[in-house]
């Protein structure tokens, strides 16, 4: 940082320069990485989506047949439709000690800082090995790296710990919430509004669902249970879009609705999925079955996440601390990665990275060029830790 900036920023610019948005391919960028570390002399793993269109990457620096420290963030970003941007999103922009561009928070920067000092590892020569993880589709529903990490499953050696370099301020994350999404069909009876009785209003009654459960949104957040180490102290339930209906005139035979539970992972969502399953057939249907036994519901999970949960006495997180700096540690209520790789891959896991959530999918998301230097440092000691010299 010899000019004042963070030695990563070049990279910085070049990962915000592919646009990976996640309905897209981020094979630009993985072979680029690629490309860039194979000059180091370090060899990739590629694993594939099935049309081939995305990949995840791992990597390993150091010698590969000992369980080192596993490094991962995800490549795509969320869409900028409809956002209003005051620069090019995929243009890194530095203005008062920030970097604006999509990814800039969630979360290329930490990639960008891992593969800056990916050649300095090398350098000074590594005692642990630091493994790189570079996945697809976190943004929707960490759909990539399940792949990954049943690749790294079959090693001979697996990371004995990992850091998730998700938007943290760089403080240590021991814990997030899970979340599990749905899609809820609603098949009503058409009729003429003028004769509404003789038809069932699937709009009305998926209306009916959405009702309850923000009553149990309501009661959770009264009566919990309650983890004061989250931002938010409770599970949550959520409704995010519903469509339905054709005329107002046109009892509608058709609803849809999409909502969300994000627990408190030592909680789970099992019990609120059952209170909700229970209430539309046991309430709801039978309303609607006196009428026509066509009509009822019909709910699909779309995505689920587990959530992370770390014992704070755990290697892993008294070594990230020592890394940043810091003798805190927190719970976030957004998801990560780090819940599969804790849970499905077995690896002990924590989330520190640069940023805050709070700039994260907004229009003129932001870094601090701060959060990129205490990054850095934290990647310093990193080093210190795992070089001989």
């Amino acid at each position: 940082m010899s000019d004042g900036s963070p030695a990563s920023l070049d990279w910085i610019r070049t990962l915000i320069g592919f646009d990976t948005t996640s309905r897209d391919s981020n094979l630009d960028l993985i072979k680029h990485v690629k490309d860039y570390l194979s000059g180091l002399g370090v060899a990739s793993t590629l694993v594939f989506d099935d049309e081939k269109r995305k990949a995840n990457l791992y990597a390993t620096l150091g010698a590969p047949d000992r369980a080192g420290i596993l490094l991962s963030g995800h490549t795509d970003v969320v869409p900028v439709d409809g956002q209003e941007w005051h620069s090019d999103p995929f243009q890194t922009v530095e203005k008062g000690g920030r970097l604006y561009g999509r990814g800039t928070c969630d979360m290329k920067s930490f990639i960008a800082v891992c593969l800056t000092f990916a050649p300095k590892f090398l350098a000074r020569g590594l005692t642990t090995p630091i493994h790189f993880a570079f996945s697809y589709d976190e943004e929707v529903g960490c759909i990539g790296v399940r792949r990954l990490i049943d690749m790294v499953n079959g090693l001979g050696v697996k990371p004995k710990m990992c850091i998730v370099g998700e938007p943290t301020n760089m403080q240590v994350t021991i814990g997030h919430k899970g979340k599990h999404s749905y899609r809820v069909r609603t098949r009503g009876l058409e009729a003429h509004s003028s004769l509404a009785p003789a038809g069932v209003n699937a709009v009305e009654y998926a209306a009916e669902a959405v009702a309850y459960l923000k009553g149990m949104a309501r009661r959770i957040a009264a009566n919990g249970p309650f983890d004061a180490l989250y931002d938010v102290p409770h599970s949550t339930v959520h409704t995010g879009t519903i469509r339905g209906g054709t005329a107002l005139n046109i009892v509608p035979k058709d609803c849809t609705f999409d909502f969300e539970f994000r627990y408190l992972p030592e909680i789970g969502h099992e019990d609120y999925f059952s209170e909700f399953d229970t209430y539309v057939r046991e309430t709801l249907e039978p309303q609607m079955h006196a009428v026509d036994r066509s009509t009822g519901f019909t709910i699909e999970e779309l995505s689920s996440i587990p959530g992370l949960n770390m014992d704070p006495g755990e290697e892993v997180v008294t070594f990230a601390k020592s890394l940043a700096g810091r003798n805190d540690h927190g719970k976030v209520a957004f998801g990560t990665e780090a819940g599969l790789f804790q849970q499905r891959g077995g690896i002990p896991t924590v989330v520190c990275g640069p940023g805050s959530v709070d700039q994260a999918h907004k229009p003129n998301e932001f870094v601090s060029l701060e959060q990129i230097e205490k990054c850095e440092r934290f990647m310093e000691k990193l080093m210190d830790h795992v070089c001989g010299r």
